[in-house]
């Protein structure tokens, strides 16, 4: 394999190649799926970011050069091209390589979009009523090249960064069941035995344990990768394990000889192993609770701090489905704004966050800063800022009795529909374990709360299990659907927020199940316009709604990089990283 390697600068030093990197990462979340077409429940960071995207590359790669825009150099598709008349849209697939030989061909995206057209609804991405269903027609033109057809003109930016930027090339390899080679690619007649033959070697996805994830590296399905890493091992203990792939056609050639991921249980251990054995980890994290903006870095005598501000909202889900009262209470926009007015996120910035939070009004990312954030929510708490006097002043002008903690319905018909007196306003919280930040957050959560008369009861859990037990549901004797409030410590990165995997109904990254017909129109508007003024009013119609708790945000990882190591900037404004990048020096 062919290296480019870097020029040795004054900055840099002199570089030097192969070598291992090993990453600390973030607790509670090992990675549980390999197959790249994810469902809703176990879509994030970990999965996504962190491990699917180094093996498999997505038709289009977004932001490695530090701008939130398409970096086609890194990309597998060439740049769209359109029709005079703004219906269709053409791709053509470079002839990069799979790590078998294959070469990358428009067979490739379209197994992937016969996927999504007929196991649509398995997939985090997938929302009812656009890509593919918005597709009139769609197919081959050469081996090389594909094309689609929209049943009406879109905004092309939306399409690019919302609709193309779904889809990930599976190898032919892959179109398979286990009796032999299929046609998923050609015939939507196939695709369901194919789609059962790739979850059956995936292996349960929801199950904890990693002995069927340590059969991964040598099994023929998933050790056909497109991108610059191949998975080495996957051990009991969850230590990950990345080797460069030989056959990467990309323009960044792995520098280093291994890419190592071990497991943390907490950010306490997490900065204990960065403080009394940098020998051991090349790449971590600061923790929130041990960081302060504006001080030195704690760790500077090893490592360099380097924060990645990624372009997404943290948020805590609201379980609409549930089929007891706590979905009636959900339904009801008075409880949610009062749940949102109760969260303190000023304070928490300062306090808990030490100034490396900011707060977050709405559905889209204040930060990194763009004009796409309305004029309302720029500067200053807008729509709902933390108020106890004016959450206690909703409830009570809707029928609870405040002057007891939780607060109880003494006025039904003012509660709202199916809300029977008597009703005590108590919702069960459960976050994710491990992150004294969070707690800390939740813990003040609660208390204010509580003098508005909602009583929030907290529980701490595994993430990995708590995203696969809270995860977009509906009721039956399979799924109860029982749980009520859900916090993982994150959210959504997004390409361009238009809202429509979080918000519209029955979206795959609609978590708690919102459904709200104007919201559903205004959503409608956004994709099919690039006005900012159309953009401004779905945001601004979504902040007031609270369709979600949003929480402060903050970078996505503080990370701790090894002095010696370089190639770490500019960071990835959507999240993911590029250890193709990294080297060492002398």
């Amino acid at each position: 394999m062919t290296r480019t390697a870097p020029v040795p600068t004054a900055r840099t030093g002199r570089p030097r190649r192969g070598g291992t990197v090993t990453w600390a990462c973030a607790p509670g979340f090992p990675p549980a799926v390999i197959f790249p077409f994810t469902p809703a429940e176990r879509m994030g960071t970990r999965n996504i970011l962190e491990f699917q995207a180094l093996m498999y590359r997505p038709l289009y790669y977004f932001g490695s050069d530090g701008t939130p825009e398409v970096d086609y150099a890194n990309s597998i598709g060439e740049p769209p091209e359109w029709s005079a008349d703004g219906l269709t849209v053409t791709v053509r697939v470079k002839p990069w390589k799979w790590s078998n030989g294959e070469t990358l061909c428009a067979d490739n995206v379209l197994f992937w979009v016969n996927l999504m057209k007929v196991k649509g609804a398995r997939y985090g991405e997938y929302v009812p009523g656009y890509f593919p269903d918005n597709l009139t027609s769609y197919g081959k033109l050469a081996e090389d090249t594909c094309y689609f057809t929209f049943d009406k003109v879109y905004s092309k930016r939306w399409v690019l960064m919302n609709q193309l930027s779904t889809i990930t090339p599976l190898p032919k390899s892959w179109d398979r069941t286990a009796t032999g080679p299929a046609n998923a690619s050609g015939d939507l007649a196939d695709v369901e035995a194919v789609y059962e033959f790739l979850m059956a070697e995936q292996g349960d996805i929801v199950a904890e344990g990693n002995e069927h994830r340590t059969r991964w590296p040598d099994s023929p399905i998933w050790s056909t990768v497109s991108g610059p890493w191949g998975l080495e091992s996957y051990t009991l203990d969850g230590v990950v394990t990345f080797v460069p792939n030989e056959h990467y056609s990309g323009p960044n050639k792995p520098q280093l000889d291994v890419f190592r991921q071990i497991p943390m249980s907490s950010d306490e251990e997490e900065y204990e192993l960065l403080r009394s054995d940098p020998a051991a980890v090349q790449v971590g994290y600061l923790p929130l609770s041990f960081a302060t903006a504006g001080e030195a870095n704690p760790l500077a005598d090893n490592y360099t701090l380097v924060p990645q501000v990624a372009y997404c909202i943290r948020y805590t889900s609201l379980n609409f489905n549930n089929p007891t009262v706590v979905g009636k209470l959900f339904a009801q926009t008075y409880i949610r704004q009062a749940l949102q007015s109760t969260l303190d996120q000023d304070r928490a910035v300062q306090d808990i966050y030490q100034g490396f939070a900011y707060r977050q009004n709405g559905p889209v990312p204040m930060l990194p800063a763009t004009d796409l954030v309305s004029p309302a929510q720029r500067d200053r708490a807008w729509p709902l800022p933390f108020d106890i006097a004016h959450a206690r002043k909703l409830l009570d002008e809707h029928g609870w009795d405040t002057s007891v903690t939780p607060a109880v319905c003494v006025d039904p018909d003012k509660a709202g529909p199916g809300i029977p007196a008597g009703t005590r306003l108590s919702f069960l919280l459960r976050y994710v374990e491990g992150r004294p930040a969070l707690t800390r957050l939740m813990t003040r959560y609660r208390d204010d709360a509580a003098a508005a008369g909602i009583e929030l009861r907290l529980e701490e859990v595994y993430g990995s299990i708590l995203v696969a037990e809270d995860a977009p549901c509906y009721p039956c004797e399979e799924t109860p659907c029982l749980w009520e409030m859900c916090c993982w410590n994150g959210g959504w990165v997004y390409h361009y927020p238009t809202g429509e995997i979080l918000f519209k109904t029955d979206a795959g990254g609609n978590f708690g199940h919102y459904h709200d017909p104007a919201a559903d129109a205004l959503i409608e508007r956004t994709v099919t316009t690039d006005s900012v003024d159309v953009l401004y009013e779905y945001q601004d119609f979504i902040a007031e709604q609270v369709p979600v708790i949003f929480n402060p945000n903050f970078p996505i990882r503080l990370f701790e990089v090894a002095n010696n190591l370089r190639g770490f900037e500019p960071v990835n404004p959507f999240g993911m990283i590029n250890p193709e990048n990294w080297y060492y020096v002398d």
